[in-house]
Order: structure tokens, then sequence, then C-alpha cells
């Protein structure tokens, strides 16, 4: 039995393709917005860091209405590093909008993406967007498009899957390239025709697979999903099983609520085919079924990618410890990594030999590194060691991970990358120029990319894009040099002064400027020679008869570099900790104690 007058869709993109201001549009012309009402740019970017970073991270809910049809829309990310957020939400839905940008084509993300969708036999509806762009090449990306039909093996009606041309910009949309439309109609009746009305049978028992889960501070656990089966009536018992563990428990209904806009609605049924949101079953996780007692058998659950790049969290025992953090015991790092793990699939938390740290496995740097400044902003205070891949053994080989890589600079840039490549074991698939400019894929190991996006980003003048995502385990491909730079590491404790940072920077570049505090072992600069150097920027000059403090002023002390949460992550070693407070990011030797780390060096070197 089908419910005529839902239609569940995804919106799939890659990052800064125009997926999100295209939500925008269909909700303003979905009426949900008052004729009056002030509508901020990306609405359904909620979190601060999305707002600020310009991607979306975590999956979102809305509905609008079209002809008295409610079209639930599913806002996914578009970033690599948080597929699992788009792989779970898709079994929530009967069909996807494929966003992609009509100068930039198909992009690696969104190949994984639609693979995903192609595989649950999901109708597809290819939305070229941005053609209002100077630039746009409609005619090739839609053969790219095809061409990456073909190459997913889509089935027939797949490849007849329909395009409609938007400008999310300009709010419009249309069936033909060389027509410019008046608004969204034409794409708000693709959908309504093309996506399939969810199938569910009112008659039958309750069944919801939980896609999505969060904590709300008031209601306890939310867990949302497309119901089955049946209809959800609130202070209904309920049972919640899981297709890969031996999982019974017993629950009741506590609230209901549906998506009406962008707001959350309390409802005292919910439909069959509708998308919902329970309230009142604490133990429930992403991935179980919820069902009536009647009818308790378990739906198998969409496996999702591994993770892939591991890190040390731990409690922050640096001199500054506690000075600056709102939460910063074990126990509250453990409570709220754990936490974290629940609604995001692809996180991996374990416990550690020691009861003040804990292993963390994402899916790249950039999700662990959202993980990291969102619990700085809440408060948290702790360390995290450099990142490294997971590697596996198979049949006696060592295999790690590898990326398929996709850079897009100009073609006066190519010779470098072309070397930067060589050096961390880049292999090149396919390269082709267009507007003088190179587009180049390469498989490369992920350990092969920590640190190159700043390395990328100088050497191509800001003018570069690079978006990389995981192809398959491979084996080893030997020894990749970290970096280049070697450390400024405080020789002692107490505040940074302009005469000790001028004869420091005579010895590389500086993190930090007059004022600082600062601990011994604590890494206040960066080396081009690549060895690490003990400094002294607390040392005061020696006053005498014929020498004033008053001289200092013309000393001239170079900017420091200003170096983001991501640049740190980047530039650690292996004998190196990130320490994370809500005020600061401080870079520092594991070992704070220079005449340790003398003999600990000597000791390997002897070994």
């Amino acid at each position: 039995m089908e419910n005529k007058n839902i239609r569940n869709i995804a919106i799939i993109a890659h990052v800064d393709h125009g997926k999100t201001s295209l939500v925008n549009e269909l909700l303003k012309q979905g009426n949900v917005f008052h004729e009056n009402q002030i509508i901020q740019d990306r609405i359904m970017d909620s979190n601060a860091l999305e707002k600020e970073r310009g991607i979306t991270i975590l999956s979102k809910n809305a509905s609008c209405m079209y002809n008295g049809i409610k079209i639930n829309v599913v806002d996914t990310p578009g970033h690599a590093d948080f597929g699992g957020e788009v792989e779970r939400v898709l079994k929530m839905v009967d069909g996807v909008l494929l966003v992609v940008d009509a100068y930039e084509g198909a992009m690696p993300q969104t190949r994984f993406v639609l693979q995903k969708a192609l595989a649950l036999n999901l109708k597809v509806v290819v939305v070229i967007n941005k053609i209002d762009k100077p630039d746009a090449r409609i005619k090739e990306v839609k053969d790219e498009i095809l061409e990456l039909f073909l190459d997913l093996d889509a089935n027939e009606e797949q490849l007849n899957s329909p395009f409609v041309y938007c400008s999310a910009r300009y709010g419009y949309s249309s069936l033909n390239e060389n027509e410019t439309g008046k608004d969204m109609t034409p794409l708000f009746e693709t959908i309504i025709s093309h996506i399939n009305p969810p199938v569910a049978d009112e008659t039958k028992p309750f069944k919801m697979l939980i896609s999505a889960a969060e904590h709300n501070d008031f209601v306890g656990r939310l867990v949302i999903g497309k119901i089955l089966n049946g209809t959800a009536k609130v202070g209904d018992s309920i049972c919640v099983t899981n297709f890969y563990e031996n999982k019974n428990i017993k629950g009741k209904i506590v609230q209901l609520f549906e998506f009406s806009g962008l707001k959350r609605v309390p409802i005292e049924l919910g439909n069959a085919g509708d998308i919902i949101c329970i309230a009142g079953i604490e133990e429930a996780q992403i991935g179980d079924t919820v069902s009536s007692p009647a009818e308790t058998t378990p739906i198998e659950f969409v496996e999702i990618e591994k993770p892939t790049v591991e890190m040390t969290f731990m409690v922050n025992d640096s001199p500054f410890a506690g000075k600056e953090g709102k939460f910063v015991t074990s126990r509250h790092l453990r409570e709220r990594l754990y936490k974290e793990a629940v609604k995001d699939l692809s996180l991996k938390v374990t416990d550690t030999t020691s009861t003040e740290a804990f292993t963390v496995c994402g899916r790249g740097e950039m999700h662990l590194s959202i993980l990291i400044e969102n619990m700085r902003r809440d408060g948290y205070e702790f360390q995290v060691s450099m990142p490294k891949v997971l590697l596996k053994e198979e049949n006696n080989k060592k295999l790690e991970p590898i990326d398929i890589l996709t850079i897009d600079v100009p073609v006066d840039c190519v010779g470098t990358i072309m070397n930067k490549m060589g050096t961390r074991k880049g292999e090149l698939i396919q390269m082709s120029e267009h507007n003088s400019r190179m587009k180049m894929e390469f498989y490369i190991p992920e350990r092969g990319l920590f640190g190159f996006k700043s390395e990328f980003l100088t050497d191509t003048k800001g003018e570069g894009i690079m978006n990389s995502v995981f192809h398959a385990y491979e084996e080893y491909k030997g020894p990749i040099k970290r970096r280049e730079y070697g450390s400024l590491i405080a020789f002692e404790s107490g505040e940074a002064i302009v005469y000790g940072l001028f004869n420091a920077q005579e010895r590389g570049d500086l993190f930090i400027g007059p004022g600082t505090n600062v601990y011994a072992g604590m890494i206040v600069g960066r080396n081009p020679k690549g060895d690490d150097i003990v400094v002294n920027v607390c040392k005061k000059k020696h006053l005498s008869n014929c020498r004033s403090s008053g001289s200092d002023d013309a000393l001239r002390l170079t900017p420091p570099i200003l170096m983001s949460l991501e640049d740190c992550i980047e530039f650690l070693c292996d004998d190196e900790l990130l320490e994370v407070t809500p005020l600061n990011i401080r870079i520092r030797k594991k070992e704070l104690d220079h005449n340790m780390r003398l003999r600990q060096k000597a000791k390997e070197i002897n070994k």
C-alpha cells in the first residue's frame, strides 16, 4: 500500500554544490515561512561550526507542502568524513535529489553517495545547480553524470532519471537547459511524479527502523525514522530489537513528533510512510528496529563505512591543566565521547589500559577535528595525539587505507603538485585540462594527506581545490615523511618577552607573540631545517649602566603564524600532543623535560 500524500527525499551532493541553498528555496516556496518573515541564509545549518565553515556536518529533517502532498526533506552532509550520516538517512527515504555544480561536475563524494543510493534502488532526480554561473558547462556535466551512472552499473530506469536545471541562488528551475525558469515548480512537479510514495501497510503491526538519534535535555533520547508498517500512537507499548545483536528492550511511546517546516510538532498519531520522532526509549540506538510487541522481527540495517583514522584523547596533564576548562576529568571526557558515539555511527570510542586516555576512531582528520572543536566550545579541556591511520593485517600483509584524491589547480601549479604527490606516494590515475585549469585524480595513502592541505593552499596561492574520498585497503606503500619542519621548544616557563622572541625568531617561524604564557616543553614555533631546537622566549635583557630596557622598542618582531585547530593537528609529530582548552590550543612535547628528551633520543640512537 502506498501513502500517496507523502514523498520522502534526501538531498545528496558534494561540498559547496548548493545543496543547502536548494533546501532553503524549496522550504521558502513550499510555504514554510510567513510572507513577511526574515529568512536567514543556510537555515538548515543550525550548528555554529556549520555556519562558520559553510559545510553541512549533521543530517537534518524538514518538510514542506506542495499541492496537498507533504514532502519530507533530509539535508545530508557532502564531505566524505561525514559519510556515516549520509548512509543511514538513505534508509529513511524513497528517492534522492542529486545536486551537481554546473561547472565542477561530478566529484568523488558525488560518486560515493550516489553508489549507496543506487545500491538501495532509490529513484534519482538529477539537479544541475548554479546554471547562472558564467563558466557553467551544462552539456559536459550532463554527460559526466550519465558516464557516472554507467560506471556505477545503474539499471535502465536509473539511467533514465530526469534532469532539472536550477539556480538555487535565484530560486528558479527548468526542465530545459536553455530556458530560465520562474520558480521551483518544475522541480516540485518532478519530485511528485518521479519519486515513489512510501510503501507502507497501515493494517500491519507498527514497525520503524531508527535512522537517527539525538539527546534532548527535556525529553531524553529522541529516535527518528520512517514508519514502515502500521501506525504509532502515544502510549503504545513497543519493543526494540536489532538485526545484528541479541537485543529485546520493552518500552512505551512517551511522546511523538512529526516534522512540519523546520520544527518538530507534537502529534498523537503517526501514519504509515511518514518520518517521525519518538521520545521515551533511552536504550535505543541507530540501526535498531522499533516495533509492536505483536511482530518483533528486526530489519537489516545498512552497513556503515568503517573508520580509517585514530587519535588518542586524554586528560590534560600540562602545567596549565585545569585553569581554563569547565570539564577536565577523565569521567567528563569519557561520558562526552561515548555520548558522541551514540549519535555518530562512524565514530568508535574504546577505553585504553589507562583510565586517563581513550582511543577515538573516525573517518578522517576533519571528522575528528570537528569533534575536538565542538568539545572545546562546550567547555572541555583535554589533550590529543597525532592522528594515525588504522592498518589491517591480511594474508601476512600489512594493508592501509587508500583515498581517491581529486585536485583542480591552475596549469602553472601542476609541476609543484606532481612533485608533492611523488613524495607522498600518490599515483596519478587521470588528468584533463579545462579553461587553463588542470583536473587530476590520484590514488594516495590516507596518511599521505596528513599535513598536505595547508601546503597545497600555499603552493596554489589559495586557488587550488582538493577533495578526497576513501577508496579501498591496499598493501602498505612504505614510509612517508610526516613533515619538513622541526619544532622550536620553550626552554622555561613564564611569559614570552620581546627580547627572547627576537632572538628565537632567528631560528625559525614563531607561533606566539609577546605576553603569551608558556611552559617548558611547549612548542612556540617551527624550524625550517627540520631539527628540534630549544629556545628561551622568556629571556630578558640584562640591564647595566649603559643598557636600558627601553632600547627593546627598536627590536622588530615578525608577526607570528596563527595556527588553526586543523593546522595544529597537521603539524603534530609522534612525540607531540595538542593541548585543547576553551580558550587556547597549544602544541607541546609529550615529555616536557628537556634533559629527559635528550636521554630518550640517545637511547633510540644507541639501539
